[in-house]
């Protein structure tokens, strides 16, 4: 990948994609508080529903998966264009996750479900691994992908089916939330979330093998940077085809399988982490499917004028990530105007698109006078702070 070249705008346009799919499944969820009004109309009861599977459908467990991939192809960029100048990388890049880490603990205060810290924390199984061949990032990649941790629980339901399964540990921390979401104390929620949310959803994420998963696609990523995958060629344009009929046939019976599981085996000592490693594969299937179609399309000019509207929002998509939790929290939580008790999926998607369309819109105007967003431009500046050397 040439990195001193223009930006790879269908990389910034798919950011940009990820954030708004982010956004619409954030505003039908209340941001993480599932509290919603039992009075409404049948009709919107039914429009709530529809809404609600198709969201998650095209979006729940993908859109993150999307920016892990970005994120590992951030860094083969930045590594790159470092190697290039003769300097290693990977101690800025160490320095890096630790600024990421900050903004995501700022974040996490107003939303739970924050993606930051967690990519700051495995982000830097990406630097024992930057220096390693493609075939050996592959076959890590692969084998994390694989979900060792969940076949070692299915070999242990095998042998012992009727193992009685209790709750995952996250669940008790997700039932206090009513504690303080609800209330009218905004340091309230705050500490709710830090103390209690951000616990949850540590819990969450290893239960449902998104820590394998992330790592793998973090190099899965930075192979595709190597590769020059989003640089538009014949050869990549022949990549994302393939990958897209591959993806596609595969996530059929993956997601058939994933929706059957309950029918098919009664033990939940063996079902539940084969319905991990089903789901992980299904959505990284779908994902992929998401990726190589909207790379594809991308490079068609009638489709390219429209999708290319979105690249600035995805140039700043730390900016518009922590001010879609803090502007969604103001909305949705007690502390604010507390729509969670008035506002099923058909509300909030209406909320979700106006927000989005405000957000490419600030965008846009953003880069009229600035190179970088409010917060990639500290994030910056943070990274290359002179380090003076001792005499």
């Amino acid at each position: 990948m040439n990195s001193n070249s223009s930006r790879i705008y269908v990389v910034d346009a798919l950011r940009g994609f990820a954030i708004i799919s982010i956004m619409l499944l954030h505003n039908i969820e209340h941001f993480d508080f599932y509290s919603f009004p039992s009075d409404l109309p049948s009709w919107m009861k039914i429009s709530d529903k529809i809404i609600w599977d198709t969201l998650f459908f095209l979006f729940g467990g993908k859109s993150y998966a999307i920016f892990a991939l970005l994120f590992g192809l951030t860094f083969f960029i930045q590594s790159d264009n470092q190697e290039k100048k003769g300097k290693d990388f990977r101690g800025r890049f160490a320095w890096r996750l630790v600024l990421l880490l900050g903004f995501g603990i700022i974040n996490s205060a107003f939303y739970e479900g924050d993606i930051l810290t967690f990519y700051a924390i495995i982000g830097f199984v990406l630097i024992p691994v930057a220096r390693l061949s493609n075939k050996m990032v592959l076959c890590i990649a692969l084998i994390l992908m694989f979900q060792p941790y969940e076949w070692i629980n299915f070999l242990k339901g095998l042998h012992n089916p009727d193992l009685a399964m209790s709750d995952p540990l996250s669940y008790s921390y997700f039932a206090k939330m009513g504690e303080y979401i609800p209330g009218n104390s905004f340091i309230n929620t705050l500490i709710g979330n830090l103390m209690n949310g951000k616990p949850a959803v540590i819990l969450w994420t290893w239960e449902n093998g998104r820590v394998f998963q992330t790592a793998s696609l973090f190099m899965l990523g930075m192979l595709i940077g190597r590769k020059s995958l989003f640089v538009t060629s014949a050869n990549s344009k022949q990549f994302w085809i393939r990958t897209l009929i591959i993806v596609s046939i595969s996530f059929v019976p993956l997601y058939i399988v994933k929706n059957s599981l309950n029918e098919w085996i009664n033990s939940e000592a063996i079902r539940r982490p084969l319905l991990t490693i089903v789901t992980s594969w299904s959505n990284m299937s779908f994902m992929l499917v998401l990726v190589s179609g909207f790379t594809l399309l991308f490079q068609i000019s009638f489709f390219h004028r429209f999708l290319n509207i979105i690249s600035p929002l995805g140039r700043m998509s730390l900016s518009n990530y922590i001010l879609q939790s803090v502007v969604g929290s103001i909305i949705y939580y007690g502390f604010g105007l507390g729509l969670y008790k008035y506002t099923g999926a058909t509300y909030c998607i209406l909320i979700g698109i106006v927000l989005a369309v405000l957000q490419v819109a600030f965008s846009s105007w953003w880069f009229k006078e600035n190179k970088q967003g409010p917060l990639e431009m500290i994030w910056h500046k943070a990274t290359w702070i002179k380090i003076r050397e001792r005499k």
